[in-house]
């Protein structure tokens, strides 16, 4: 139990909040088993990442670009050359060692002038390889349509291939490469954090509890109601005087409460790969459930009938079918589980295998035994 007689809180005011907010993280909300940083399950308005696209060719590539029926990459290059003064005949460029290529990249919406970001390479066209290859300058617009971004420079790739006139080695992926540090952002976007008068955090899990919960905390922290919930992931802050034109060591403070998440009991099923997922809330009421196997083998074999020597007769030969079926005998068993442990044990006493868990859940679910969703993906 964390020991709150002995420590003297100061009453928040003027100067003051932000060390009894520091206090109340360290002190006041003692570390559950279950307990998440706020960080961990909600996301905070205006510190969201811009997305910024844009269409470059990479060249230097050692004849695995695109061929030439890209008509696109051919269009590119001859329009690259008569920017820069040089008449070319689209018909004869081969653009075996260029690549049309999409480049993305993430702004933070703290990024300024001068800022480098990390972008991502991808291939557009029919390129077998970006290895080697380099990005000319490509400028990299937002979705209104202004350029925030340049970026060039030499690709990084994760993977290699190699082929010859009968056998192909690969290792990864050769048509998408990085550059770190590839762009420099040459604008920002105008928006000052510091100016909000309220604040807005984004739920990453729709549930009403967690969504109290963090507004409790927040209150209670604080001292004062200045937290609300709008609905089941949106709440919003209003920002104490104080801290009015300086949000940073309030978020600082903030996001590192500790609240305690809730959600709904959840069965997540995957078929494709036979993973059974429960969650900690999924109860079962007493059902009793017998799982046996049935198992269709048949076997198709072909029988020759040979005539007799010196007879009219010909070879004729045979379909013959075998088909065996077998199914396990099990009885039925006592299930129930209060806990996890307990429904994970009633499961193991069948025996089944991950892939029957998938099977023996859905009947339980049809049977109105298992209280939780099933969620097959």
């Amino acid at each position: 139990m964390p020991i709150v007689s002995q420590i003297s809180v100061p009453r928040p005011g003027p100067g003051a909040r932000l060390a009894a907010l520091a206090l109340a993280v360290l002190v006041l909300l003692p570390a559950s088993a279950w307990a998440v940083r706020l960080k961990d399950v909600a996301t905070f308005g205006g510190v969201r990442a811009n997305q910024l696209v844009g269409y470059g060719l990479v060249v230097g590539l050692s004849g695995t670009g695109d061929k030439s029926g890209s008509q696109f990459t051919v269009q590119s290059v001859a329009s690259m050359l008569e920017k820069m003064g040089v008449a070319v005949d689209k018909s004869k460029l081969k653009p075996k060692n260029v690549a049309a290529v999409m480049v993305t990249a993430k702004m933070p919406v703290s990024a300024r002038p001068g800022t480098s970001l990390d972008v991502t390479v991808s291939s557009l066209g029919d390129s077998q390889s970006l290895l080697g290859g380099v990005l000319l300058l490509t400028p990299l617009r937002g979705v209104d349509g202004n350029v925030y971004a340049l970026a060039q420079g030499p690709l990084a790739l994760g993977g290699i291939s190699a082929q010859g006139a009968a056998a192909t080695a690969q290792k990864n992926i050769t048509t998408v490469g990085s550059i770190p540090n590839g762009a420099t952002v040459e604008r920002g976007v105008p928006f000052q954090y510091n100016a909000q008068d309220e604040l807005t955090l984004n739920m990453n899990m729709a549930d009403f509890t967690t969504t109290m919960n963090v507004v409790d905390s927040i209150n209670n922290t604080l001292g004062q109601d200045f937290a609300r919930a709008e609905d089941i992931t949106t709440i919003r802050l209003s920002v104490p005087q104080e801290f009015r034109g300086n949000l940073v060591p309030l978020m600082a403070s903030l996001e590192n409460l500790e609240v305690t998440p809730d959600g709904k009991a959840r069965v997540v099923v995957d078929e494709k790969t036979g993973t059974v997922v429960l969650g900690r809330n999924v109860r079962l009421t007493r059902v009793a459930v017998a799982h046996g196997n049935l198992q269709i083998v048949v076997q198709e074999s072909a029988d020759v009938s040979q005539p007799g020597p010196f007879s009219s007769g010909q070879t004729v030969a045979t379909a013959k079918t075998d088909v065996n079926v077998s199914e396990d005998r099990n009885n039925l068993v006592m299930m129930e589980g209060a806990t996890l442990q307990e429904l994970i044990d009633g499961l193991n006493a069948i025996g089944a295998t991950p892939r029957d868990l998938i099977s023996i859940l859905k009947s339980l679910k049809a049977a109105g035994a298992l209280h939780a969703e099933l969620e097959v993906m």
